[in-house]
């Protein structure tokens, strides 16, 4: 079929571009999309929304210790950059001048552009970021593109072929239809507009999803039926790595592309600049990709289409339709290869191959801070079963080579930064990682994955269930699951015993205080019982490997809860707000408590891990994984207890 002619036109304060498919409509020189016409509903944005809040790029930032700021972002120019037969793209520019002191302007050039394509249903949309020289100092939180969608006609999303469901109306969740829940974007639906939804909690961090687990999501509308969808081809402008969590949809109905942002790590994620720090970067581009069926049976079948269109657009990284010289092109991008091996005498007497090890090059220079990187690009990969992998397309830089392992502990960084060139493949032959240890396990809780998956998440409590995830993988992604804690042990704390007891089942995958008389809520001490044969001199080590943690005082004892058995201590551990997010991870850390043999005795022995900060509900320790070693020998010997066996779910 022909593709049909294009078309961009300008009449008072609007543009239009137009491919046949799909009309754009953008108000300049601002840039607001005001308007998406698309397979016979005039407009896909809410109508009754003000002109700039319907498809609009934000922005959180401050100046140093001051107060957040949000800002619409928007151009003061706007010019057509590219125009042809086959493609359409406009700028909507804002130039920060930096001889202007003072005030609260956001000091930063902000260049928005979207683009048109002949034959494709949808749009592209990215911003080019950029402080000249000059600027003062600032810290940019978040930012982002939102698209609110019309109310009367996206009701169903989708965001994994597990996460899909009928969505309750904006007005559900004011007073007179929802009840706000102690954290506030929790709202209980008491007599929403759809009754089927009543009793349920709708919060918009349930449908958060990693960056590695993401890449396109989006609403499917009624009347007629049509899937309007965010799909990002690449992840190597967000911010903080592969397991970085990000908002994707919610109630509204909006639909989000997220590119920076603090949420499950805190503000430590913030992009903090000095005075007269130039930076520049490209977020995006992402495809707002457009699809229809005039069978309504058959709605399904448009998230089906839009997942192989994720696929096709992963394909055609980095894009060669970006007029931009910002945007690095293909022909102008290296690549790295080489294979990752794992060294663990205590496991293997041979190198380990790292199978499905995560993979990655960023700007970041200590091992794991990756996850808190903000203001460069990443890229990554995961590892085939023998520890290969290749990274292309990456922009030409220096990197620092990051990486972790499922099943091993600790971030893996090579010795030496790597260089990409243009052009160029780097092979960097064998690496190997070696990963935390001084001596052989004695005994182990749970499998390290730098997640909470795998440990126990009890069921939900009625009165606060999402219904979606009853019988899901995520069944952490339940409200109030902190108090459940109190509910399964309302007096006496959770004890666990190696060889006996099961993490699945034994575990609570989140340490948090219990919940006291009058709502008082209270530290709480867990215990973890163990047997010595016999007790080697020297010193041993409890590895804890956290997921997540939020506002925590963690402790370990051993054998006495006194200062003289107190072997460990981390005060005001962690900001991620993992718990009230409804989460399992968050800023992965890895700390050890050594200590003398002499606190140990042969036979019963009891390690005591207490979180003790009292008062707050919503704080609380997420373990990833612990091991204590015993003593380094000459021997290997095979770990006092074997390691319990379940069925370790990854989704």
């Amino acid at each position: 079929m022909a593709k049909k002619k294009m078309k961009l036109s300008s009449q008072g304060p609007y543009v239009t571009l137009d491919n046949g498919l799909v009309k754009l409509t953008v108000v300049k020189p601002q840039g607001y999309i005001t308007g998406i016409a698309y397979g016979g509903m005039d407009n896909l944005l809410d109508p009754k929304s003000n002109e700039s809040s319907r498809g609009y790029w934000d922005i959180n930032w401050n100046l140093p210790g001051g107060q957040d700021i949000y800002d619409l972002l928007k151009g003061a120019d706007y010019s057509v950059v590219q125009m042809n037969k086959e493609c359409l793209e406009v700028s909507f520019k804002n130039t920060y001048d930096p001889s202007s002191v003072g005030g609260t302007n956001l000091p930063l050039s902000v260049d928005i552009r979207y683009i048109v394509r002949a034959g494709v249903s949808g749009f592209y949309c990215y911003g080019i970021y950029e402080r000249p020289s000059g600027c003062p100092a600032f810290d940019i939180a978040q930012t982002r593109l939102v698209f609110k969608l019309r109310k009367d006609k996206f009701h169903y999303m989708a965001i994994t072929d597990e996460k899909q469901r009928v969505m309750p109306m904006p007005e559900d969740l004011l007073p007179d239809r929802g009840k706000q829940l102690i954290v506030p974007e929790s709202v209980l639906l008491v007599n929403p507009i759809n009754p089927d939804l009543k009793g349920e909690v709708d919060d918009k961090y349930m449908y958060s999803m990693d960056n590695k687990d993401s890449g396109v999501h989006g609403w499917i509308g009624s009347g007629p039926i049509i899937g309007f969808w965010t799909i990002f081809p690449s992840q190597e402008f967000r911010n903080g790595g592969p397991t970085k969590q990000n908002l994707t949809v919610h109630t509204g109905p909006t639909c989000l592309a997220m590119f920076q942002g603090t949420h499950y790590l805190g503000l430590d994620m913030v992009a903090q600049f000095e005075e007269g720090e130039t930076w520049k970067k490209v977020f995006g581009p992402v495809f707002i990709y457009l699809n229809s069926i005039p069978d309504a049976t058959k709605a399904h079948k448009l998230w089906t289409d839009a997942k192989k269109q994720r696929l096709f657009e992963e394909t055609l990284w980095p894009y060669d339709f970006v007029s931009s010289p910002d945007y690095v092109a293909a022909k102008d991008r290296g690549s790295v290869s080489g294979r990752l091996l794992v060294q663990d005498r205590y496991v293997s007497g041979s190198l380990i191959p790292a199978k499905n090890a995560y993979i990655g090059l960023s700007v970041a220079t200590t091992a794991g801070s990756w996850q808190l990187e903000s203001k460069g690009y990443q890229f990554w990969v995961q590892t085939d079963s023998n520890g290969n992998f290749t990274i292309k397309n990456v922009i030409p830089g220096v990197y620092g080579l990051h990486g972790w392992v499922p099943g091993f502990m600790g971030d893996y960084l090579n010795n030496d930064q790597i260089t990409i060139s243009e052009g160029k493949q780097t092979e960097l032959g064998n690496l190997t990682y070696v990963p935390p240890r001084d001596g052989p396990t004695l005994w182990e809780i749970g499998f390290p994955d730098r997640t909470a998956i795998g440990e126990f998440v009890p069921d939900v409590n009625p009165m606060y269930v999402n219904k979606l995830f009853i019988n899901s993988p995520e069944k952490y992604r339940q409200y109030g699951l902190w108090d459940r804690y109190t509910d399964i042990h309302p007096e006496l704390d959770q004890i666990y015993t190696i060889g006996i007891s099961n993490p699945k089942t034994d575990w609570f995958f989140a340490h948090v205080d219990r919940r006291g008389p009058g709502n008082k809520y209270v530290p709480t001490t867990w215990t973890i019982k163990f047997n010595l044969n016999s007790v080697t001199t020297g010193t041993y080590q409890l590895r804890l490997s956290i997921a997540s943690a939020t506002r925590s005082d963690l402790e370990v004892h051993v054998n006495h809860m006194d200062t003289g058995h107190l072997v460990f201590q981390e005060l005001n551990l962690g900001t991620d707000n993992t718990v009230c997010r409804h989460g399992v991870h968050g800023f992965y850390c890895l700390f050890s408590a050594n200590f003398p043999s002499t606190l140990l005795v042969k036979g019963d022995n009891s390690i005591f891990l207490t979180q003790a900060r009292g008062g707050d509900s919503l704080c609380g320790v997420l373990y990833d994984y612990l091991r204590l070693e015993a003593p380094a020998t000459a021997e290997s010997p095979n770990s006092l207890y074997p390691p319990i066996e379940y069925v370790h779910n990854t989704g």
